[in-house]
């Protein structure tokens, strides 16, 4: 049974790592088959003080991006103060800056009780930045062309 609380995966429950990884896999191809998204956005492995937190940071990274990979979809990564550049307007920000900066921009009610929650929506609102917003690259004569054109779009 994988917790889940706000969309948000919880593995302090399971001791076993291998497990947690597979459990990440497995969330994010759920998550990929049921939004499809064209695109992923992750924020890139950082260099901390801890190696054994860097060496599970760079594993759960790798699993989520293995994830997109084996659904064919490109993944982007961006350094942490791109990030909070692109939220922010300041590399240095604090998590706390960079959650209510976004609760701001996209009028959330409520940020999540662990603001790492927030990462994943930053590196998400930064690529859309980045990547210039929605690009309409086909123009549809009406929902079936669009429909026979995109089926995995579609449910």
């Amino acid at each position: 049974m994988v917790f889940m609380q706000l969309n948000e995966l919880l593995l302090s429950k399971y001791s076993d790592p291998y497990i947690k990884l597979k459990l990440i896999f497995e969330r994010t191809i759920e998550l990929i088959d049921t939004y499809h998204p064209d695109e992923i956005a992750i924020e890139a492995p950082f260099f901390g003080k801890n190696v054994q937190s860097m060496l599970k940071l760079g594993r759960a990274q790798g699993v989520a991006m293995a994830a997109g990979l084996s659904r064919q979809i490109p993944i982007t990564e961006y350094l942490p103060k791109k990030i909070k550049m692109a939220i922010t307007g300041n590399g240095n920000a604090s998590k706390e800056q960079v959650a209510k900066m976004l609760q701001s921009m996209l009028n959330l009610k409520e940020l999540p009780k662990n603001l790492d929650s927030t990462d994943g929506l930053a590196a998400a609102v930064c690529h859309f930045y980045n990547s210039g917003g929605p690009s309409v690259e086909k123009s549809y004569s009406g929902w079936d062309a669009f429909v026979k054109n995109n089926p995995k779009k579609v449910l």
